[in-house]
């Protein structure tokens, strides 16, 4: 899995397990009991979320949604994304759409300034450097990602264990 030279900010894999349902979620189990230390585990229906434990977690550190789907051959089909903590996600999407409302709402009072043949310097200065708070937000979330790689590859190997 090449997640450095991936654009996505939450990269995804899919892929198919011989494995049932069932015999996943009695690995999960399984493992559960001996790496309960070291990873946070929750499941709900077909739903299992790895994430890092709270004595090595960071700031950056990633997180792991699996969703199971079963096929009438009595394979499964899996799909996981990997994410930041889910407040932090929450945070970081909230800080998106406010700095993109502001930019909506500068961007009309320029265009209406503009109409009004009144000065609207201010306006673009501020639709630009809103752009720039966009782009470092994108930026910071790469950072972020690149420093939770090792941790992403250790909660990726998990699942292989526990789908495989």
């Amino acid at each position: 899995m090449e997640l450095d030279k991936n654009i996505q900010l939450r990269p995804k894999f899919e892929q198919f397990s011989p494995k049932t349902i069932g015999e996943i979620k009695s690995t999960y189990e399984k493992i559960k009991t001996f790496a309960s230390e070291d990873f946070k585990f929750r499941n709900a229906g077909n739903h299992i979320w790895l994430g890092v434990g709270m004595f090595r977690r960071e700031f950056w550190s990633p997180s792991l949604h699996i969703e199971l789907d079963s096929y009438e051959d009595g394979r499964t089909y899996v799909k996981g994304i990997f994410g930041p903590d889910p407040i932090l996600w929450f945070i970081f999407l909230a800080m998106h759409f406010i700095v993109g409302g502001l930019f909506i709402v500068f961007g009309i009072i320029a265009y209406s300034k503009w109409t009004l043949s009144q000065p609207n310097s201010f306006d673009l200065f501020m639709m630009s450097v809103l752009s720039i708070i966009w782009l470092l937000l994108y930026f910071v979330a790469r950072i972020n990602r690149k420093k939770g790689a090792a941790q992403m590859r250790e909660l990726f190997s998990l699942a292989h264990r526990i789908i495989a």
